[in-house]
């Protein structure tokens, strides 16, 4: 069964513990979220459909050993976990990056899940599926987007609960670009000695006016 592909492309990885690395991307499409500072309101609606064997042609032709797949929401696509299974056995480096609303367990545990528990501010805080903190490896990744000092404080307390289980390398701490400044989060971080470590979206700085394609 094809998978809906909104983009596939080569950028430099902007989030995650992978910020810097030259990545390939497979965009899927459709979401079930709505979030208030969504920045890739583009994925929506369905794509392209593609076979697996298809994505996979495009993404060799990028020669780049490390692959993430995002949305949307990539776990909405029955043929998913299959795409990032194939991936892996192809020799590739790949991770997955999830709303959080969605089951990862069907997902290969060789694949790194960056997996976005949301706050408050972003009116979609009741569909964390917390299940999935049971089900998270030692490489994968809890990613708070932060937009005030109520998303903070949730992010904090949260990080706290989960200090004994998970790295604070791998909890991430995401301001909303242009809305909340990295200087005012790390302030925050740095008065309450956060377990966890900020991250800015590399990729919004290193091209400003590009929506797509980064």
């Amino acid at each position: 069964m094809p998978l809906s592909v909104n983009e596939i492309f080569y950028s430099i990885q902007g989030e995650s513990i992978w910020t810097g690395l030259p990545c390939g991307f497979v965009r899927l499409s459709q979401c079930n979220l709505r979030c208030r500072y969504c920045d890739t309101q583009y994925a929506y609606e369905p794509g392209q459909d593609m076979k697996i064997e298809d994505i996979l042609k495009h993404l060799r032709r990028f020669n780049c050993a490390y692959v993430t797949i995002t949305g949307g929401e990539p776990l909405l696509q029955r043929d998913t976990p299959a795409l990032v299974k194939l991936l892996i056995e192809e020799g590739f480096k790949v991770s997955m990056e999830t709303n959080g609303s969605q089951d990862i367990g069907s997902v290969d545990s060789r694949c790194i899940k960056v997996v976005d528990l949301k706050c408050p501010s972003s009116g979609m805080q009741a569909h964390n599926r917390m299940e999935n903190l049971d089900r998270l490896g030692p490489l994968d990744q809890i990613k708070f987007v932060i937009s005030d000092h109520t998303d903070f404080q949730f992010a904090h307390k949260t990080a706290q609960q989960l200090s004994s289980r998970i790295q604070a390398g791998h909890i991430l701490f995401s301001p909303v670009y242009n809305l909340l400044p990295a200087a005012d989060l790390a302030q925050w971080m740095l008065q309450e000695h956060t377990h966890g470590r900020l991250q800015i979206q590399l990729h919004k700085y290193l091209w400003p006016e590009s929506e797509r394609g980064v």
